[in-house]
């Protein structure tokens, strides 16, 4: 496997080489301090070009870069939005292990979307200093108590489509709500648990993938017993116990932070789940 100095080496040689290059930044986690440094870091590469279009046509200059054991092409994906004449991009799995994510882009893209990156070529002087030389951008933000009552009283309200969804074994529709609308409003309150721990100076990483070092053993216990195996019953306890984690920790949040809390609207949001949990499948009423 290339190390992280052969790599640069040869992203470099190649944006001096090319003409159409004028300017070369690396950007993601290599370029800040404080994320992990592990095997699987990617290189995210960005090369600031007169024109997309030599690059997106003639692919085969991508070998320049090592042998590849596959690619994707983002800007090609019909899934997504794209403007292939001022950005395009290549994800590539090398074969000795490397992953790079590559962009093209024109000045005007790549000045346009400048975050925490170092500047690795710079033909003409075109790429300003970065302001930014660590992850304080993506810090834990303090809440306002409308934001914190929002995220409680959206949780508490939609448990309800979980509980119908359950009830009428509709998995698929119950574990969606779950995990895209009720997960959200608990990471989100678990992020700020961090943030007030660490004085709101500390990121809890792309899908609370820090969780585990920041938060206490049992809590990250407790939050990765939320998910569960498409079975009714595993889902029934998984969900339960995430109305339980949610209760305690924004209970003691809202304490911390002089915050008001729903405590009715979470009772009777709880009552109500374990309500519809004991409704025999061939009920006629909810309330009989």
């Amino acid at each position: 496997m290339r190390t992280e100095i052969e790599m640069i080496s040869l992203i470099k040689d190649i944006a001096f080489k090319e003409e159409n290059i004028r300017a070369a930044y690396i950007e993601g986690s290599r370029t800040n301090p404080n994320a992990p440094k592990d095997i699987f870091q990617d290189y995210d590469i960005v090369y600031i070009v007169t024109t997309t279009k030599p690059f997106r046509e003639n692919k085969e200059w991508i070998k320049c870069f090592g042998e590849i054991l596959y690619m994707h092409y983002p800007e090609e994906n019909v899934f997504y939005p794209s403007d292939v004449e001022n950005c395009y991009g290549w994800q590539i799995q090398f074969a000795d292990g490397n992953r790079m994510d590559l962009h093209v882009c024109t000045k005007e893209n790549a000045l346009a979307n400048l975050e925490l990156y170092q500047i690795l070529v710079d033909k003409d002087g075109i790429v300003p200093y970065p302001q930014e030389t660590d992850d304080k951008k993506y810090w834990v933000k303090e809440p306002q108590e409308i934001e914190f009552q929002c995220a409680c009283s959206d949780f508490w309200w939609c448990l309800n489509n979980v509980a119908k969804g359950l009830w009428r074994n509709e998995l698929p529709y119950a574990m969606d709500v779950i995990n895209f609308v009720l997960r959200p409003h608990l990471k989100r309150l678990l992020e700020w648990e961090i943030g007030i721990e660490h004085n709101f100076s500390v990121s809890a990483g792309k899908s609370g993938k820090y969780f585990k070092k920041y938060l206490p053993e049992d809590k990250y216990r407790q939050f990765l017993a939320t998910y569960s195996i498409a079975e009714i019953e595993s889902i029934w306890n998984s969900v339960i116990g995430m109305c339980g984690l949610f209760q305690s920790t924004a209970v003691e949040f809202s304490k911390k932070q002089n915050f008001s809390y729903d405590f009715e609207q979470a009772k009777n949001s709880l009552n109500f789940l374990q309500h519809v949990r004991k409704l025999p499948v061939n009920a006629k009423e909810i309330y009989p």
